[in-house]
């Protein structure tokens, strides 16, 4: 499709209006519009219907009388340019497939080609350089096919054969038998909603920034092949995030092109009465529209929110202009609209969730629109509202770095909900912050979105194991008197979705020695074991060859760009000489922040020189990723990367490739023999993109950090360090770039090129396999949602469902029971340990306690008494400690109820215990309640 306006002297204002035809995409879509009969017509500047009519006519009939095949969808609006007022008139313009390639329109509206090989294999056979020349864009790839390669296609009975066999693919598995159906079928009626601010889904769908999104698309695409009751919910961005070239001295420079959503698989959602359909959202003194847009990702629908419509101000048609755009306030409107506006748009749609899955805090504001509609719709105090919708909340934390982590002053959040909290909410404005507050009695402390997420979350988590600790230890301050091993947040894993990013050739070689099972079910280690039944030379013959593409790729790219800086013709002709197909290359890929640490490997050039150049073992690195437009310091990491590179020694050695997207890491992790990841440990939340180059064969060399703590093992790869955490961080670079150097020297290196009489590097081969064998079961989104299915959504929805009989009694009855223990907790107090404490023991034995507990008004049924008990470190704290409940005796002393319980003593060594009191965790929702525990 292609939206045209008419213009005076060949000008068009960019933006909503329409596009401008001089530039060279759109006046090579004017010239593909005039083959299909369509004129484009440029008026004076005289106002009024009359000329716009006649402009419309000529469009309609290509100007001399003929009738298009194409369909149009009329659209009137003003437009004021040089202090006149002009009427546009705003058509859509379709190719009219003939009736035999009819699927390929459906197929282009589905993005579950871009995760499978036969029908993209299909696409790229109609015309494969047109479909690089589209960015992988099946909906623009037909629009830009000329009438006669149709009419070609639909006469050629090998294409329509190949054409059948996909969509009978697509149809089968979209009604087949799925995981979800099998684990969980008297769920009948969950439905998920998973929200985020970006979604990484394909190169074409422009709304992603990095490894957020990634995950994101990779979640719903692994939703889909499971077939979970999931809907998504995001932005679509006018421009989303920028895309990145560098000047001649190696700085980074930002575009912002405008995505085009009519030649993108977007689509409009019809409301009643034919029009889009459109939700609202209030912002001080006005309401905000926004039209909601459908993406089909398989089985999934992707939902997303477009403010840059007509109803609008300028100001607010800008909340969906750019992915993390804007200041402060900006990022409150967007994040307003997609929690409040995204909920809204999902009861709209008539599928309000049961359970709802916030990708980072960006959407937490929807917990406080679940609860608007509860207490309006159930007639629920807020308090109770609360309590019924916790449960069906589900929160994942990405980011271990505090800055990372939206806050809001107070007094400017405050006029965006004042009137949203004080008349639905029944709020005050010190109630209202305090959700947002790990101290919610400092009147100072700024509004936070992950605060607000942990607090109206039954589950929350962090995305590795050690990303699960950083996380506890960032946020117990909400719960102070808890220790920091019992912070009630979890972990999962993250994973990648592993048909998006394996090879073509890798994927053909698995299919035939592992059958093909290990895409159904890539999460069963039964599948890779038979990984070793494939022989050495098969693998590296596959291997190599994704090697050599990704050689051909990078000459090409870093021809473009050096000719698009202005670089001499003899720089130019240079690019065709960087990089050995034959040579060990090593890929680093990633967000230029500085803790990821991009330069740790330039601090000795001379050291990294002469390994680069070794002639008989040759090193080169790729590097590539972008840079937050903002922060200087990371464009600095790239600017120092290109100075290296242009030097003598090491320009045939290390290249950068500009503009990361998902294309280019597609090359990048399919190529590459090592991914290398320099982190600073603790700061990388998971990371996925070195799982995604261990399902293509590449080894990964990495600081144990984020999910390789997990994966690495000395036999899969290489670790840089050990599990230090240093608080210097310049002797931290220090120590790393050296073990950093002696491991590629001493072990890399000659491991790549330890070649047999068959030129075979059999124990580096050896190395690939097991890291198939152990990494490829666990670091996969099959996994991932499978996990997040057991451990959160069927119970979050198990809850959600006991909370809503009767009018949601049971909501009311927590809110009432929690709002008693609030009031009279400060009667409870644990009164002398009673027992042989201090005492010598042999290693098998137990000792009896007893305990008085002083309850005040509260019943020894309310409350839960615990031993916390375990092994003392050198300084006397409990390391590692366990739990164990009293039981009430029945006796009572004075106003103290007696506890008793034996305390093991199962090893050697010094031991130690303590007394708490909890609520009855029977009747908690989770262990831990904030300000409900009693230390004695």
């Amino acid at each position: 499709m292609v939206t045209l306006g008419y213009f005076h002297e060949g000008e068009l204002r960019k933006g909503r209006e329409g596009h401008d035809l001089r530039t060279p995409r759109n006046a090579h879509a004017a010239a593909r519009l005039t083959r299909w009969g369509v004129s484009i017509i440029m008026l004076e500047p005289v106002a009024g219907d009359a000329r716009g009519a006649q402009w419309l006519r000529a469009a309609r009939t290509g100007g001399d009388g003929r009738d298009p095949e194409v369909v149009l969808e009329i659209r009137k609006t003003q437009l004021i340019q040089r202090g006149a007022e002009k009427t546009i008139y705003k058509f859509h313009v379709e190719p009219r497939l003939p009736d035999e390639l009819s699927f390929l329109n459906t197929l282009a509206y589905n993005l579950w080609y871009v995760w499978d090989r036969d029908a993209v294999d299909l696409i790229r056979r109609i015309d494969r350089d047109l479909w690089d020349e589209v960015g992988h864009n099946a909906v623009a790839f037909l629009g830009a096919l000329q009438p006669e390669k149709l009419e070609a296609l639909a006469r050629d009975e090998s294409f329509l054969a190949n054409m059948h066999r996909v969509k009978e693919h697509l149809e089968n598995y979209l009604s087949g038998g799925t995981w979800f159906q099998k684990a969980a079928a008297e769920r009948k009626d969950l439905r998920i909603a998973y929200f985020s601010a970006e979604f990484g889904l394909n190169e074409c769908i422009r709304i992603y920034s990095g490894g957020l999104g990634m995950l994101a698309g990779d979640h719903l695409k692994s939703a889909s092949d499971l077939g979970l009751p999931l809907v998504g919910v995001g932005l679509l961005y006018r421009e989303g995030y920028f895309q990145q070239y560098l000047n001649i001295d190696g700085w980074q420079q930002e575009t912002y092109p405008d995505n085009d959503f009519v030649n993108m698989p977007v689509s409009p959602v019809k409301g009643e009465g034919g029009g889009t359909l459109k939700i609202t959202v209030t912002l001080p003194g006005r309401e905000v529209f926004a039209e909601v847009w459908q993406v089909n990702v398989g089985r999934i629908h992707l939902y997303l929110l477009n403010a840059n419509i007509e109803e609008n101000t300028e100001d607010d048609r800008e909340i969906t202009a750019q992915l993390y755009g804007g200041d402060l306030h900006m990022r409150i409107k967007q994040e307003i609209l997609l929690g409040i506006g995204g909920t809204r748009a999902l009861h709209a749609l008539g599928i309000p969730p049961t359970v709802v899955h916030m990708n980072e805090g960006h959407a937490a504001f929807q917990s406080l629109e679940r609860i608007r509609c509860l207490m309006e719709c159930e007639g629920l105090a807020f308090q109770e509202a609360r309590e019924a919708m916790a449960p069906s909340n589900v929160f994942t934390t990405h980011t271990p770095v505090p800055a990372g982590n939206d806050e809001f002053p107070p007094d400017m959040i405050w006029p965006y909900f004042e009137s949203y909290v004080t008349e639905h909410l029944g709020l005050t404005r010190e109630e209202f912050l305090s959700l947002g507050r790990k101290n919610p009695f400092d009147p100072s402390e700024n509004f936070g979105m992950t605060v607000l997420a942990l607090r109206l979350s039954l589950h929350a988590n962090g995305v590795s194991e050690l990303h699960g600790q950083v996380s506890r230890r960032m946020w117990k301050a909400i719960w102070p008197e808890v220790p920091e091993e019992e912070i009630p947040i979890r972990h999962n894993t993250n994973g990648v979705h592993h048909a998006s990013w394996i090879s073509w050739d890798m994927s053909t070689l698995l299919d035939r020695y592992l059958g093909p099972r290990w895409l159904q079910n890539p999460d069963d280690p039964a599948v890779w074991e038979r990984v070793a039944q494939i022989p050495y030379s098969e693998i590296w013959r596959t291997h190599e060859r994704r090697r050599e593409r990704l050689m051909a790729f990078s000459r090409i790219s870093l021809h473009k760009q050096l000719i698009a800086r202005g670089a001499t013709m003899s720089e130019q002709d240079r690019a065709w000489e960087v990089l050995d197909p034959q040579a060990l290359t090593i890929g680093f890929a990633r967000r230029f922040a500085t803790y990821k640490r991009a330069t740790l490997l330039l601090r000795d050039p001379e050291r990294l020189g002469a390994m680069l150049n070794d002639p008989k073992r040759p090193v080169q690195f790729i590097f590539a990723g972008k840079a937050h437009p903002h922060d200087n310091e990371g464009k600095d990491l790239i600017r120092k990367i290109i100075s290296l590179s242009r030097r003598p020694a090491f320009r045939r050695r290390i290249v950068f490739l500009e503009n990361y997207d998902m294309n280019t890491a597609r090359y990048l992790v399919q190529g590459v023999d090592v991914w290398l990841n320099t982190p600073r440990r603790p700061l990388e939340a998971s990371g996925t993109s070195g799982m995604k180059a261990t399902f293509n064969g590449a080894l990964n060399l990495s600081v144990l950090d984020g999910w390789w703590c997990e994966g690495f093992t000395p036999d899969n790869g290489w670790a840089i360090g050990g599990y230090e955490d240093y608080e210097d961080q310049a002797y931290q670079d220090e120590v790393e770039s050296k073990a950093l150097y002696q491991i590629l020297e001493s072990e890399v290196v000659p491991l790549f090129y330890d070649r047999g009489v068959d030129g075979l590097p059999r124990k580096w081969i050896d190395k690939m396999r097991n890291a198939f064998r152990n990494l490829c079961p666990v670091f996969n989104t099959h996994r991932m949602v499978k996990e997040y299915a057991e451990r959160f959504y069927f119970s979050a929805y198990d809850l959600e469902q006991a909370f809503a009989p009767d009018g949601y009694a049971r909501g009311k009855e927590q809110a009432a029971w929690k709002k008693n223990l609030y009031q009279r907790w400060p009667g409870v107090m644990v009164g002398k340990v009673e027992g042989p404490v201090g005492k010598g023991f042999e290693m098998g034995d137990s000792f009896p306690v007893h305990v008085p507990v002083a309850l005040g008004k509260l019943e020894p049924d309310d409350v839960t008494v615990e031993l916390y008990w375990g092994p003392l470190d050198v300084e006397g704290h409990l390391h590692q400690g366990r739990t164990m409940e009293l039981q009430f005796t029945g006796e009572k002393r004075g106003s103290a109820h007696v506890f008793h319980s034996e305390v093991p003593c199962p090893r050697a060594g010094q031991y130690g215990f303590a007394v708490r009191v909890l609520p009855d965790t029977n009747r908690m929702k989770r262990k831990f309640e904030p300000g409900l525990i009693k230390w004695g």
